[in-house]
């Protein structure tokens, strides 16, 4: 349970950082700033122990340096008459933590573990069809 905590702790706090991500000198106080935010919101939800707390430190500052690349996959499965910047910030964010985890992390986590805490995420923060799109480009990008 606790790993779902901190992935949608992650996913907290890169959604934070969609919005409130300072100039280009103050990016790791803000990271920093959005991590502990969702951290001490997490852990009012249950325990997080070292291991899940590096975790979301780690995540989310690999998905904000590699940023660029996860946009990039994710794009490659949008239909050609769509731009990244017309998904819901809730929805790029939720596809940018699974991306990373799928592509990048270098983490040994079934790909089915992913897809659905992704889709659950979307489900609880998304629109009613948030969960549909976000599983639908997970399962291309992970095929």
């Amino acid at each position: 349970m606790s790993r779902t905590l901190a992935r949608e702790a992650a996913f907290k706090a890169l959604f934070q950082l969609e919005f409130n991500h300072g100039e280009v000198d103050e990016r790791e106080t803000f990271e920093n700033l959005a991590i502990e935010t969702a951290i001490d919101d997490s852990l009012n939800f249950g325990k997080l122990n070292k291991k899940n707390l590096q975790y979301i430190q780690d995540t989310v500052k690999n998905v904000r340096a590699r940023v660029d690349e996860i946009d990039e996959v994710i794009k490659a499965h949008l239909r050609e008459d769509w731009a990244l910047n017309r998904i819901a910030a809730v929805d790029r964010n939720i596809l940018r933590l699974a991306v990373y985890e799928l592509k990048f992390a270098g983490e040994e986590v079934p790909i089915g573990v992913i897809i659905n805490e992704a889709v659950n995420l979307a489900k609880r923060y998304g629109t009613d069809d948030s969960w549909r799109f976000v599983n639908g480009i997970l399962d291309a990008i992970a095929n």
